[in-house]
């Protein structure tokens, strides 16, 4: 059985995004390290998760690039994608599968039919939707050293408190720390 695990760059002040959809400052933290971090992780995946918003920016820029990412972009370009959208009704990137809905008992099916982890990339309200029904095994958050000052929050309010242990934590030369979190009972 697969675990669901959220891996998303966040600002010192809790974006996940500037405004307009800004991820220049992702940039701020990319390197060797993250890269190296980043392919480790597509190796040990077993699929991705997206909702609607996040599929449509991995769907527009992955397929086409050959460039400095192209071994990321194999990774990204092949594994199952699991895309939750009630918009979506077709698409054109491999491997992709659209739900609509039964979100949680459809999660649930994804992770007891899938072997290896299934990752969610950016996704905020789908993770907002995810966590109430405590179908995220792990939260890995790299923590980037930059103040937007605005844009679109990781975590929305919740109705509950969600109390997490720290599992890791490691910081890497460009200033990022990637810190990994497992719920707490």
């Amino acid at each position: 059985m697969a675990r669901l695990i959220m891996w998303n760059l966040m600002t010192l002040d809790g974006f996940m995004e500037g405004p307009g959809r800004d991820l220049s400052w992702h940039m701020d933290v990319w390197g060797e390290e993250l890269e190296k971090l980043s392919i480790e992780q597509l190796k040990a995946a077993g699929g991705l998760m997206f909702g609607r918003v996040t599929y449509d920016l991995m769907a527009n820029y992955w397929p086409n690039e050959t460039g400095d990412e192209a071994e990321v972009a194999g990774f990204m370009n092949r594994l199952p994608k699991f895309v939750f959208s009630c918009t979506l009704t077709s698409s054109n990137w491999s491997n992709t599968r659209l739900f609509g809905s039964d979100l949680a008992g459809t999660v649930a099916g994804l992770k007891r039919e899938t072997a290896k982890d299934i990752f969610i990339f950016g996704s905020a309200v789908l993770c907002g939707e995810l966590m109430p029904h405590g179908l995220i095994d792990e939260y890995r958050i790299g923590i980037c050293p930059v103040v937007l000052g605005n844009g679109t929050p990781l975590f929305k309010p919740a109705a509950e408190r969600v109390r997490l242990k720290l599992t890791d934590s490691r910081s890497l030369s460009t200033g990022i720390v990637i810190n990994r979190y497992v719920p707490q009972a």
